[in-house]
Formats: C-alpha cells, sequence, structure tokens
C-alpha cells in the first residue's frame, strides 16, 4: 500500500534565510556523513529550466547506506541494495526529490516541498485530491523536541537544547513551549512524502521504514539548520554557491573561516 504523509517543520526563520541555511546544512551534513565507502557522491548540480518548475537548480545524487540499513533488511539484500539514486529539482520555494533504488527497481520515494512564509496552518498547499486527503498522514513537527527513536540514533541527532539556546547574532531563541505562534520572522516547510514499495512480503514495512528514517532526517536536518545559524547568517546564495563548487577540496568550515564570509 503507498504511504503518504505530510510533515509541517515551523522554522524561525525567513523564507529568504532559510534557502541559504538549508544549502549549508546540506553541504555540512554530506561532509559529516561521507567516508571512503560511504555517503554522498554528487553526480550532477546544474541549473535547469522546464515547464513545470520553470528555472532552479537540478541535482544527481548516489548514497551509499551500508551500516544505516535496518538489520532485518541486510540478512537478504546484497550491498549494492542499499546504494539510493536521488535527483532533486529545487525551484525554491518549491522542490521536488525522487528516489529510486536500482535494485528495487519498483520502489519510488517522492519528497514534494512547498516553503511558505507562515507558520504551518495552510490547508492543502499540494493540491491533493480528495482520494489522496483521505489517505494522507499528517504530522507537525517541533524542531525544539528532544526525542528520539531508532532511526534518530542512525541519521545522527544534536545534542543542540533549543529551550537553552540563544543566537549570539541575531539573538533569537531559545526556543520555548508555543514558540511556533510567537515568533518572527517564521516560516515553514510542507513537505509531501509517498513511498511505494509494491514488494510482496516486505514492501509494507520497507515503506514503514523508509518513512520513519525520513522524519528523523527532516528533525535532524532542521535543527541543524537553526542550530547552525550563526555559522551560515549573513552569506547570500553567491557565496553559497562558490561555497559549493570548493567543498570537494576542503573542508566547508574551513573555507567559511578563511574569508568567504
Amino acid at each position: 500500500m503507498v504511504q503518504m504523509k505530510e510533515f509541517r517543520i515551523v522554522m524561525p526563520l525567513s523564507l529568504q534565510e532559510y534557502q541559504v541555511a538549508q544549502m549549508y546544512m546540506v553541504m555540512k551534513m554530506q561532509q559529516q556523513n561521507t567516508t571512503g565507502t560511504e555517503g554522498v557522491d554528487v553526480l550532477e548540480n546544474r541549473p535547469f529550466e522546464d515547464d513545470e518548475f520553470g528555472k532552479g537548480q537540478y541535482t544527481m545524487k548516489l548514497y551509499r547506506l551500508q551500516s544505516k540499513a535496518p538489520t532485518w533488511l541486510t540478512r537478504f539484500a546484497p550491498k549494492d541494495a542499499l546504494v539510493m539514486q536521488e535527483e532533486a529539482w529545487n525551484a525554491y520555494p518549491r522542490c521536488k526529490t525522487v528516489i529510486k533504488c536500482p535494485y528495487f527497481t519498483r520502489f519510488i520515494l517522492t519528497i514534494e516541498t512547498i516553503h511558505k512564509d507562515d507558520n504551518g496552518q495552510s490547508e492543502n498547499v499540494h493540491g491533493l485530491t480528495k482520494e489522496q486527503l483521505a489517505i494522507r498522514q499528517l504530522e507537525m513537527m517541533n524542531i525544539a523536541s528532544d526525542t528520539s527513536d531508532y532511526w534518530s540514533y542512525v541519521v545522527g541527532s544534536s545534542s543542540i537544547d533549543f529551550s537553552q539556546f540563544q543566537s549570539s547574532r541575531t539573538g533569537r531563541g531559545p526556543l520555548l513551549d508555543g514558540w511556533q505562534e510567537q515568533c518572527d520572522p517564521v516560516m515553514t516547510a510542507y513537505k509531501l512524502v509517498t513511498i511505494d514499495a509494491p514488494y510482496w512480503g516486505f514492501g509494507s514495512r520497507l515503506e514503514l521504514a523508509l518513512l520513519a528514517g525520513e522524519r528523523a532526517l527532516f528533525l535532524e536536518s532542521h535543527r541543524n539548520c537553526f542550530g547552525w545559524i550563526d555559522e551560515w547568517f549573513g552569506l547570500t546564495m553567491d557565496m553559497m554557491r562558490e561555497l559549493e563548487k570548493q567543498t570537494s577540496s576542503s573542508s566547508l568550515v574551513d573555507k567559511k573561516i578563511a574569508g568567504v564570509v
């Protein structure tokens, strides 16, 4: 059965700030999680223009995740089954990501994201039909939450306590109960995840596992977006593109300290 879930992630950032924060976060997390045998390989990264999205940035990546797979999956799947191919069309504030697995050829995971300058209360931003709304699950995510599970352990979990954290450069924080209704600026990432793994015997289990994995990744990545605000605040998109070009030869943090900002 196809799984469809919408995650709404409220952030204490403006839409313009979030675009920079997300790009910084992606590059830094990729560096932290890439080793000689596992991690992320960027195969393509180029501008695109089409009738569906207009203008944006297209990327194609390979994710090698052998050590991060659930034990039950590694018992019958070879190592190459745990290589994922990701295509992404980033036409901010609208983005689409499609993830496939060359081994499980009928598997597909799609993430459609719309970013809005609100606090997560807009309804049906993805324009779903009545039939889709009937099966869609909805979860409001709180980046100040410190709950953890198996997938947060696999993805990694930052140690920042947002009930105590305050940005030295912006003065934002701490994030206390009800912060989503009180903060300014504010924006929300509306992420619709659709997973279809039509395999008898384990397809549903795989769908639920990947949905839980995406949830943990969304939470951790957005916690990092805000937790690293004093590192990326003041960067422009042109600066970020330059940092992106340089990341293959040296660390992102070292380049920033060297005077890019």
